[in-house]
């Protein structure tokens, strides 16, 4: 397939670019700093632009199979998932493209359940609480597309290698999860979702 990733040069979107590769797809990584990319590979095609700037999200998504997005904001209080994702999708909408696969988190929206005490009433309401707002802005813009989408909900995250064996798709009420899963397993499950209609329009969580 013809894949364009966003995100690219972050530790999921890294991932993406690498085992998307490997399965054989043309890949265009799209990217503000091309030099934090250093993949080479014949397949490739790294694009310099802003996720902002619905003009260079335009071009990126014209002829693509599908999208993948697994950008952030580095840590630092932004709006860029929500803002960002709104000009992807309203790309991928103008150019008829439409299947969506997009990095959320755990703890969004109706998967709050899933959060330890700690989590729910100390980190994310203290620490994260921008990053969880900006979470749900940008879920709330794809539910309300017209595109073929699927938003995934990882667990925290590790810098483990792609296993391949981790739970998705798990309801609330299961309190067994380890709720950390590798950036490359997140990769290996967001790819996986190109070939498998199994969550379109859902929310799966997905975590050892």
């Amino acid at each position: 397939m013809k894949l364009l990733i966003f995100g690219s040069a972050g530790g999921t979107g890294r991932q993406l670019v690498e085992q998307a590769l490997a399965q054989g797809h043309a890949v265009m990584a799209f990217t503000r700093d091309p030099a934090k990319l250093d993949i080479k590979h014949a397949n490739l095609k790294v694009v310099q632009g802003d996720v902002m700037d619905f003009t260079s999200v335009e071009k990126a998504v014209q002829g693509q199979d599908a999208v993948l997005s697994a950008i952030g904001a580095g840590g630092k209080r932004s709006t860029i998932r929500t803002d960002g994702t709104r000009q992807i999708v309203r790309a991928m909408e103008k150019a008829g493209v439409r299947r969506f696969i997009s990095q959320s988190t755990l703890g969004v929206g109706d998967s709050r359940g899933h959060l330890t005490f700690f989590l729910k009433y100390i980190i994310v309401p203290i620490m994260l609480r921008h990053a969880f707002v900006d979470h749900e802005g940008q879920e709330n813009c794809i539910k309300q597309s017209r595109l073929d989408w699927t938003i995934v909900r990882p667990a925290a995250f590790t810098d483990g290698e792609r296993t391949g064996v981790y739970r998705h798709g798990f309801p609330v009420t299961d309190k067994t999860l380890k709720l950390k899963i590798s950036r490359a397993d997140v990769a290996d499950f967001m790819l996986k979702q190109l070939m498998d209609d199994t969550y379109l329009h859902q929310t799966p969580g997905v975590s050892y």
